[in-house]
């Protein structure tokens, strides 16, 4: 029997009302967001435990053997620790390495504008040094500078051609054991703060410094109002590493008899012949200053990144600004 009009009707409401197709990705979509929804179980990291436990247990043997060991004297380290020469080793030690790192800085910066000079004498120039410093261990230009007087019984300086002297000083006078390690540590320090400063520098994104000569700055001005706030952001946490790395270093001072840390230590136990507690005296010490350097340094970062964070938001870039119309 043919369908009917009454029937055709009801098959195409049928047919109008059925759901539209589903999506190939629709159902893995809503699963993904079910399953996104659902407390996820943490993983537990049963390898981290053991390992910590581990070190744990070895690290509190450790202790419990030295603090039990009968060839060790701990009154000797309690005694020694504050000792007079101790100090005066302590306080040698702040101040070789603040001068150093200082000549480091200041010197480094120099280095580093000339490796990106234009001028061919300058950039060669700086980039052989910072290749021989980096070269020569700092051990040995210690040795050097403390027997510059083999090479140069006198130092002068006066006009050239003439026999006018500005002054002449020996060799020996001039070069103290405190200027030995001053200018070893100085000048070695400088050849690394270059790179440092000089990656600091090319981090800066080249739009900065064209949009100040779009502003009419002068170079000296560029570099600092607008490149160098910028790159002492990524300067200050490796100068910092290099700072501690300095304090440490500074005990090669020792082996030219530079009265650091090191070397006091070395006086008292040559004569009580208590060598292995004085060495724990010494580094002791060396664990505080490197403790107090570290917790500095944390506290200058996270007051560098509160101030990234806020500069955003109160001046905006030279570029925006650029952008912007130019406003100052």
């Amino acid at each position: 029997m043919p369908p009917t009009e009454g029937t055709e009707g009801e098959e195409n409401a049928v047919t109008t009302t059925e759901a539209p197709p589903v999506r190939p990705g629709a159902r893995e979509s809503g699963r993904s967001e079910r399953d996104a929804a659902l407390p996820r179980a943490r993983p537990r990291h049963l390898g981290r435990w053991v390992v910590s436990l581990l070190v744990l247990v070895l690290l509190g043997l450790f202790i419990r053997t030295m603090a039990t060991n009968e060839n060790l004297d701990w009154g000797v380290v309690g005694r020694y620790l504050f000792d007079p020469t101790v100090l005066t080793g302590v306080k040698n030690t702040i101040v070789i390495t603040a001068l150093s790192q200082t000549i480091g800085i200041v010197g480094g910066l120099f280095l580093a504008l000339a490796r990106l000079s234009r001028n061919p004498v300058l950039r060669y120039g700086a980039g052989g040094y910072i290749w021989f410093f980096r070269g020569v261990p700092v051990l040995v230009q210690l040795i050097f500078w403390f027997n510059l007087g083999l090479v140069f019984p006198h130092l002068s300086l006066g006009l050239p051609g003439t026999s006018l002297e500005l002054f002449s000083v020996p060799a020996n006078t001039a070069i103290t054991p405190f200027v030995a390690v001053l200018l070893g540590l100085g000048l070695n320090e400088m050849a690394y703060m270059a790179e440092i400063i000089r990656g600091g520098l090319l981090g800066v994104p080249a739009g900065q410094r064209e949009a100040a000569a779009s502003l009419g700055m002068t170079p000296l001005q560029t570099l600092r109002k607008v490149v160098l706030p910028q790159a002492v952001r990524m300067i200050i946490p490796p100068t910092s590493n290099q700072t501690i790395i300095m304090l440490k270093i500074s005990a090669l001072a020792s082996v030219i008899t530079y009265q650091d840390l090191l070397t006091s230590v070395q006086l008292i136990y040559s004569v009580n012949l208590r060598t292995l507690e004085l060495l724990i005296v010494a580094s002791i010490w060396y664990v505080a200053l490197t403790t107090l350097l570290t917790l500095a340094q944390g506290a200058l970062e996270r007051r560098m990144s509160r101030s990234l964070a806020a500069v955003p938001a109160a001046r905006p870039s030279v570029a925006a600004r650029l952008l912007r119309g130019g406003e100052r």
